[in-house]
């Protein structure tokens, strides 16, 4: 048992999948596995593990922002020997080409988070995924016939911001190619790197934040990302 997962050593599989909602992970555990069974209910952030095709897989929520998925993480894989990892969450876009319920793997994360920032000092980290996930994870979806944009974004420690802050962001980000922005890739990437593991952030479109009534409700949030669960599992038990 860890200080915030209250697994039982052997209780959590080597391959997980991390919802930001610990309502997401019972939903997945529910619905998508086999046999799953609660490992953790420590502070309300479900912890489940059952089997998908066969293989052990485990969902652990993570909360929100660069700070709760850090000790999450951390203690997956130093506590619990987790080795692939794999974000599946909600993300924000901008400018054309977008759309909400659009699938997004996470090629980069750039980030203006402050932890990041310390951790690094004058170095600017390149935070990226590993490229085995990735390139199973768009196989993957090619072979289910899913749509998958493979993009760079942007994580913030931001959710509301400042109108005229938001403008200038909003422009700069389209100027470099960012589209899609959301608060946890780039630490995962980063605290999978520092440990020698492998990530990946799959994300769901759930708001075009240029435009102020585009967003999913809370429940489609919750419950209506399968396409991108089911990715993310395929992804998870191909070689």
């Amino acid at each position: 048992m860890s200080t915030h997962i209250g697994a039982k050593p052997g209780e959590i599989s080597e391959k997980v999948l991390l919802p930001g909602d610990p309502l997401r992970a019972r939903f997945i555990a529910q619905t998508f596995l086999e046999n799953a069974t609660c490992y953790s209910e420590v502070r309300g952030m479900y912890g489940f593990t059952g089997t998908y095709k066969g293989q052990r897989i485990s969902v652990q929520g993570t909360g929100m922002g660069a700070p709760s998925i850090s000790i999450y993480v951390h203690e997956l894989i130093r506590e619990y020997g987790a080795k692939e990892l794999v974000r599946i969450g909600s993300c924000g876009a901008i400018g054309k080409g977008v759309s909400l319920m659009q699938i997004v793997a996470a090629q980069a994360a750039s980030s203006d988070s402050a932890g990041i920032a310390q951790r690094f000092v004058s170095i600017h980290y390149a935070s990226v995924p590993d490229y085995g996930l990735l390139k199973r994870a768009d196989s993957a979806a090619s072979q289910l016939k899913l749509d998958l944009v493979v993009a760079p974004i942007l994580t913030s420690d931001f959710f509301y911001k400042d109108k005229d802050f938001e403008e200038e962001r909003f422009a700069t980000m389209l100027k470099y190619g960012i589209k899609y922005e959301e608060m946890e890739t780039a630490e995962l990437y980063q605290v999978a790197s520092a440990h020698a593991v492998k990530a990946l952030s799959l994300l769901t479109v759930s708001d075009i934040m240029d435009i102020s009534d585009a967003a999913c409700t809370a429940q489609e949030r919750q419950q209506g990302f399968a396409s991108m669960i089911t990715i993310a599992l395929e992804t998870l038990c191909s070689r």
